[in-house]
């Protein structure tokens, strides 16, 4: 196994447009578009500018919502917000109301103010590998990880369980772990991979006690983990 040295290092708000035409705006139009016309002739000529207005509107938005990344529909997911960070590529969800921490040598951090193991963490650190893979298998990347930088020494670790998967030609490694402490068990997921000279960990988690009614959102938290270019 190669040597693994680890070092602990807006939503668019769209604005209520103003109706063009109303009723005064049509009123005014057919008074100045009057002549010998026909009334049928000033009813198309309103309805084809009504057209040209909307299109107006909307086309806009359409182009933008087709230009938008992928990220972009995440963030309707019901529940989570939405991180999206372009200078170090990468993107997750996070649960609604959990708040943002600086804490140092770590690169995010959000987390339950109420419930302080509940939280979701990103590190990044550099790497000369090319890909995760050039670690090693996954379980023995996560036992290194769970034993020496995830959880403090004085706390007994056990690896649940390590897979590996890949997406847009990316590998990733993904864990689950429990760290026990005196007086609490934490139960962690995590998720690793490299890409252009770093080293990125994410990790989220629940106390022991609130598993069972968290699992299903700090699994959708580390599914949600990818890098963005």
């Amino acid at each position: 196994m190669a040597s693994l040295k680890l070092s602990p290092s807006s939503p668019i708000s769209i604005p209520k447009s103003s109706r063009y035409v109303g009723r005064r705006g049509v009123s005014f139009l057919v008074r100045a578009e009057q002549s010998p016309s026909s009334s049928s002739d000033i009813q198309d000529k309103c309805q084809r500018r009504r057209v040209v207005v909307t299109l107006g509107v909307v086309a806009p938005w359409i182009s933008l919502l087709s230009k938008a990344p992928s990220s972009f529909a995440a963030e309707s997911k019901k529940g989570f917000m939405t991180v999206s960070d372009n200078k170090d590529a990468y993107a997750f969800l996070y649960p609604f109301g959990w708040q943002e921490v600086v804490i140092e040598g770590q690169d995010k951090v959000y987390k339950d103010v109420i419930e302080p193991l509940e939280s979701v963490s990103v590190n990044l650190i550099p790497t000369s590998k090319q890909t995760i893979k050039d670690f090693g298998p996954p379980k023995e990347i996560a036992e290194t990880l769970v034993k020496k930088v995830l959880a403090p020494p004085n706390q007994k670790t056990t690896l649940i369980d390590a897979s590996e998967h890949e997406v847009d030609g990316k590998t990733y490694y993904q864990f689950e772990f429990t760290a026990q402490a005196r007086n609490y068990t934490r139960h962690a997921l995590g998720i690793i991979t490299v890409f252009n000279g770093k080293f990125y960990t994410l990790t989220t988690g629940a106390n022991e006690r609130r598993w069972e009614k968290m699992k299903d959102r700090l699994h959708t938290v580390v599914d949600s983990f990818k890098i963005t270019v």
